[in-house]
């Protein structure tokens, strides 16, 4: 059993929902990702998802567009978020998911990828532009080194489509809440809750939803139709302006800890 399997099992058990928040990794720096890992952990964070900046991305909205950005102006890769992972892992026993496109995992190698992953502690990855269809020797090399493939689904997928994607994800299924990019929205979009109703009937996995999540009201909300709520841009953009500041992990800690009370 993976540790995302542990957790969502644990959390059912305790009829809780799980938080999972979403940094990228290398902004403003990794010593202070790093620390953020901890941090996050500390306020009631139960997985957490470290996006490797990439300078193409097909989901990220402005925000985490320009945190990528800055972390790859410092040399960034995948690799060195690797190697990050392995450096926290000697610390918490957190689930910690990567965030990724297919470039990087292609240009390290699928293989080697997955194998150095599965060393240094990764626990799953979310690829956003690797339709199941096209994942088959992904899926197997991270089966094989015990790692989870997350995919997502998003308002518009039909449900016949839901159920095939679900069927293949492991760890738990990712709920976009739009049909677009990441970034903050001041409600809960037309519908979503209607379209999460349709998802419980589809599958049994646990459902994390994503994408525009910023305020309390928001997740207490999401949270009775699933089984975890994924906070990003609001985060990112905390992180942007108070990360490497004196203090600014006050600013961070209120927030987080806002959310994870939002949470039955």
């Amino acid at each position: 059993m993976s540790r995302i399997d542990l957790i969502f099992k644990t959390l059912k058990r305790e009829r809780k929902k799980a938080l999972i928040p979403f940094i990228t990794a290398g902004d403003p720096d990794l010593a202070t990702t790093k620390g953020l890992v901890f941090t996050l952990e500390e306020c009631g964070a139960h997985i957490i998802e470290l996006g490797v900046p990439f300078s193409d991305p097909l989901a990220d909205g402005p925000v985490i567009q320009a945190a990528s950005l800055r972390a790859l102006g410092q040399g960034v890769s995948l690799g060195k978020v690797l190697r990050l992972v392995e450096e926290i892992r000697q610390g918490t026993e957190i689930p910690l998911v990567l965030m990724t496109y297919y470039n990087p995992v292609f240009r390290l190698g699928l293989e080697k990828t997955a194998r150095q992953a599965a060393l240094a502690g990764v626990d799953g990855f979310i690829i956003p532009d690797l339709p199941p269809e096209e994942a088959g020797e992904w899926r197997e090399l991270a089966r094989a080194n015990n790692l989870d493939v997350i995919f997502l689904v998003a308002p518009n997928t039909p449900l016949s489509r839901a159920r095939f994607v679900a069927s293949k994800t492991s760890g738990f299924l990712y709920a976009v809440s739009v049909t677009g990019i990441t970034g903050k929205r001041k409600g809960i979009p037309e519908g979503l809750i209607h379209y999460l109703r349709m998802l419980r009937g589809v599958t049994r996995k646990p459902l994390a939803v994503g994408f525009g999540i910023s305020t309390p009201s928001q997740v207490m909300e999401i949270a009775p139709l699933s089984d975890g709520v994924i906070v990003g841009s609001a985060l990112v953009d905390l992180v942007a302006h108070y990360g490497n500041k004196r203090g600014g992990f006050a600013h961070i800690r209120s927030f987080v800890k806002s959310i994870a009370e939002a949470l039955p």
